[in-house]
C-alpha cells in the first residue's frame, strides 16, 4: 500500500492537533509502516508507545510493568551515584511538567484498551508527578489494588531536605474480581523464615527493600529497575506464556527478565541508543554489556 505525502502530512496533523507534539515525516512513515504490519510478539521497536499501541488488538495484553518518564528535568548524564558519565547512554526523552497528565492519560487509554480483563499493570513513579500519575489512572478507569513502595539502598546525597530513597509502585487492573494473581509463586504457604515467620506473608508486604543494581564499568541508561523487582512482579501476576508489555522499555529490563522466565514479551522505546541497547541484549542473550 503506497502512502502520499500528502496523506502523511494530514494523518500527522490530525495526530498532532490530537496529543500536541511535533512529528518529521519520515516517522510518520515508520509508523504508518508499523500500523500496516501486525507487530509481532517477542519483538521490540523504535518508536513513540501512543503512535502504535492504538493498531494492537483489545484485550491482547496480559501484564504491563513500566517506568514513563519523570518530568523532572532529569540530568540522565549527571555522575550520581559515583557512576561515570562516559558510561550512561545519552538521549534521554523527558516530557514538561506541564503536558505529564495528558501524556499519562493518553498512553495509559491506550494500554487500559490492550489490557486482558485478566490483566495488571504495575506503574513505577517518583513523588514529584505522583499527582498526575494517580489521577490519570482514575480517569481512565484502572482500580488500584495495591500502593507499593520500593526502598532501595541509598538515594542522592542532599543538603537541604531529606534523602529520597524510594520510588513509588501503582498495581492497577481493569476488572479486579477477574486479575490474576498466584500468591505462593515464591514460596509455599508453609514455608518459613529463619526466626519462624511466614515467608510468603513477608514476600507480600507492601513496601520491597530491593538494592538497586550498579553496573559498574559496563554500559547503561540512565535508569533501570532491579531484575529481582521485575521476576517478583513476573511470578505474582503472569505465567509462562503471557503476554507482558513495557510501552518505555528503556535499557530493555522488563523484555529481557521477562524472556528469561519463558513470557513473551512486547516493547517500545522512543530513543535510538537505548533501544540499540536493549535490541542488543535481547539479540545477544545479554544481560550487562561491557563498555
Amino acid at each position: 500500500m503506497k502512502i502520499s505525502s500528502t496523506e502523511l502530512v494530514m494523518f500527522g496533523d490530525l495526530l498532532f492537533n490530537h496529543y500536541n507534539w511535533p512529528m518529521t515525516l519520515l516517522r510518520w512513515e515508520v509508523v504508518l509502516n508499523l500500523k500496516m504490519k501486525k507487530i509481532q510478539i517477542n519483538k521490540i521497536y523504535n518508536v513513540n508507545c501512543i503512535d502504535v499501541m492504538n493498531s494492537m488488538k483489545k484485550n491482547s495484553v496480559d501484564l504491563v510493568i513500566t517506568d514513563p518518564p519523570f518530568a523532572i528535568n532529569f540530568k540522565a548524564k549527571k555522575a550520581n551515584y559515583n557512576r561515570i558519565s562516559s558510561r550512561v547512554l545519552t538521549g534521554y526523552n523527558e516530557i514538561k511538567p506541564e503536558d505529564y497528565y495528558d501524556f499519562t492519560f493518553a498512553w495509559m487509554s491506550e494500554v487500559f484498551r490492550i489490557l486482558k480483563d485478566t490483566g495488571s499493570m504495575y506503574v513505577f513513579s517518583g513523588w514529584n508527578n505522583l499527582k498526575d500519575i494517580l489521577q490519570a489512572l482514575d480517569d481512565v478507569g484502572f482500580k488500584t489494588v495495591n500502593h507499593i513502595i520500593w526502598k532501595y539502598q541509598f538515594g542522592v546525597v542532599t543538603k537541604r531536605k531529606f534523602v529520597t530513597s524510594h520510588y513509588h509502585c501503582l498495581y492497577v487492573c481493569k476488572d479486579d474480581k477477574k486479575r490474576k494473581f498466584f500468591p505462593f509463586s515464591r514460596f509455599k504457604q508453609d514455608a518459613k523464615t529463619n526466626n519462624g515467620r511466614s515467608l510468603h506473608y513477608k514476600d507480600k508486604e507492601d513496601v520491597w527493600d530491593i538494592k538497586r543494581e550498579y553496573w559498574s564499568g559496563d554500559e547503561k541508561t540512565p535508569t533501570k529497575l532491579p531484575s529481582e523487582l521485575i521476576e517478583k512482579i513476573l511470578h505474582y501476576s503472569s505465567e509462562k506464556k503471557d503476554l507482558v508489555l513495557d510501552p518505555f522499555l528503556g535499557s530493555g529490563q522488563v523484555a529481557v527478565v521477562s524472556k528469561s522466565l519463558k513470557r513473551n514479551f512486547v516493547g517500545f522505546e522512543i530513543v535510538p541508543d537505548y533501544f540499540k541497547f536493549a535490541k542488543k541484549r535481547l539479540d545477544e542473550d545479554l544481560y550487562r554489556i561491557k563498555k
